[in-house]
């Protein structure tokens, strides 16, 4: 499609739109990208003649080039243009590719030869099919990772070129940096443990898995919060548990009578900062907590996410440093302090369980990775973590309002918004009426990646409607554009509920 026709055709349908003119005039050249009408290679006008020839001002068509260049679908040179990438052969699985929707909370049809695990897995996928961009939950800023440190002390291990950090890594992990975790945990989370409490592995969800396989047996009952991360709801359920989903309330955890009447085998918490809604567990509730697992002989599992990202006060002490019955595993992970793909996280497990925890993970998954534990070993005895920490939650404090803002600019109090005051996402609630999956779904064909907070629960009879939106990985400059085109998906949804309440006095009149 030349520069001529490319005009024409963009003239022919935004005299025809009724949406604003920058988000027809985005949606429109990024549908042509993905489908292919406009070559990979090929030059877009100049915004210039794009202005003159459409008809609208210029600055409409460079902030349209502009949310196209972040969004990774052209790339700009000084002097020589703006030319369409090929995303067709991106190396990141989804990230650029012409997916046509997101496919949220529906899972996908499992296959006739899965087990009975494999669909129970299978028919509830949560995992989005692009990891990155304005506003996905979850995410650090990468671009803010201390790199030249970090490869200061990754060319000294290197150098040191001890084979030993060459080979599988030994039961438990690389010791001093079990000792390293230990120290810090006791000094920023007041978790009470030995080095060899500690026990290094993937992340949350092989630490939930390792949990499962030695302290829960097929049929077993599991507590889970409600709502909660889908990740580990979804293994809890494909391992064959029993899981029963329990409400929140202000103060956290709130099983009813029915509940504690059959006490369960592990009960999995995010006390510091319950995920997805934010609100904090109560010292009250905390002491009861720790009090009916030991009378009843559960296990707790503290997944201690986002801990270390609370705005206007100090990070929280944790539940296993009031735990005196050797009750509570806490697990947490390096993925939002440092970056997601290095896959390196830990648990303190309970002295009675230490070496059992160590010889599992060593024969059920073979670590390695010696020499990366050995950097963060470093990376963290040296203090670089803490002080990395310290920054970046600057970073994010000064995102989150930005992003609060943009909110409060749109719709004042209309909706509300919750869990704002920890983590690197908030929670924007939205009326039960408006389908918050379908609100995913349309912002993700605007370039918008939303997570449906009605996703998070089990049970159908709690469950609120809302959007997760993740600040910390977005830059300041592209919060309130990205959150923009966020709105014009929410108006169009609350504009639809509100046709829908006309429609329905007009009949009842």
């Amino acid at each position: 499609m030349n520069s001529f026709s490319l005009s024409d055709w963009l003239q022919q349908w935004l005299a025809a739109g009724s949406e604003p003119v920058y988000r027809q005039l985005y949606r429109l050249l990024r549908q042509a990208i993905l489908e292919g009408q406009i070559q990979p290679g090929a030059r877009l006008p100049s915004s210039r003649s794009m202005a003159r020839d459409v008809g609208i001002a210029r600055n409409t068509v460079i902030q349209v080039y502009e949310q196209l260049a972040i969004e990774g679908y052209v790339s700009a040179t000084t002097g020589k243009g703006t030319f369409v990438e090929d995303i067709s052969q991106d190396s990141i699985e989804g990230v650029g590719a012409p997916v046509p929707s997101v496919d949220v909370g529906a899972g996908q049809t499992p296959g006739p030869n899965l087990s009975d695990r494999g669909q129970r897995l299978i028919g509830r996928l949560g995992f989005s099919k692009r990891q990155h961009g304005a506003f996905m939950a979850g995410l650090p800023d990468v671009a803010e990772f201390p790199l030249k440190v970090w490869l200061r002390i990754q060319n000294r291990q290197w150098r040191q070129a001890d084979p030993r950090l060459l080979t599988y890594a030994p039961a438990g992990g690389f010791p001093p940096l079990r000792q390293a975790i230990s120290g810090f945990l006791h000094s920023t989370r007041s978790v009470n443990s030995t080095a060899q409490q500690v026990v290094i592995t993937t992340g949350i969800h092989q630490a939930l898995d390792v949990a499962t396989r030695l302290l829960c047996d097929i049929g077993d009952t599991v507590w889970i919060e409600d709502p909660s991360y889908w990740g580990l709801r979804n293994l809890l359920i494909s391992s064959g548990l029993n899981v029963v989903p329990v409400a929140v309330d202000a103060e956290g955890i709130r099983p009813s009578m029915a509940d504690r009447k059959n006490p369960p085998r592990l009960i999995v918490v995010t006390p510091s900062h319950q995920y997805p809604l934010g609100m904090v567990m109560s010292l009250a509730r905390r002491r009861w907590l720790l009090q009916y697992a030991r009378k009843h002989g559960c296990w707790i599992l503290e997944d201690d996410y986002d801990s270390d990202f609370r705005f206007g006060s100090r990070p929280l002490p944790s539940l296993q440093g009031l735990d005196e019955a050797g009750r509570v595993l806490y697990v947490g992970s390096f993925s939002k302090t440092l970056y997601p793909g290095l896959r390196l996280g830990y648990m303190v497990v309970p002295e009675g369980l230490s070496e059992d925890f160590a010889s599992a993970v060593a024969e059920l998954y073979r670590e390695g990775q010696l020499m990366t534990q050995s950097i963060v070993a470093e990376f963290v005895r040296e203090g670089y973590l803490s002080s990395h920490i310290r920054r970046v939650r600057n970073l994010y404090a000064q995102r989150r309002a930005l992003l609060i803002d943009a909110i409060r600019n749109s719709y004042g109090d209309q909706l509300e918004i919750v869990g704002d005051e920890a983590g690197l996402h908030l929670v924007l609630g939205l009326p039960d009426e408006v389908d918050d999956v379908q609100v995913c779904r349309d912002a993700f064909d605007r370039g918008i990646l939303v997570r449906p907070l009605s996703d998070y629960y089990l049970d159908p009879a709690r469950m609120r409607r809302g959007l997760l939106l993740g600040y910390a990985e977005v830059p300041p400059d592209e919060i309130k554009p990205a959150f923009r085109l966020l709105a014009g998906v929410i108006d169009d949804a609350l504009a639809g509920i509100a046709g829908e309440g006309q429609q329905v006095a007009d009949r009842n009149r």
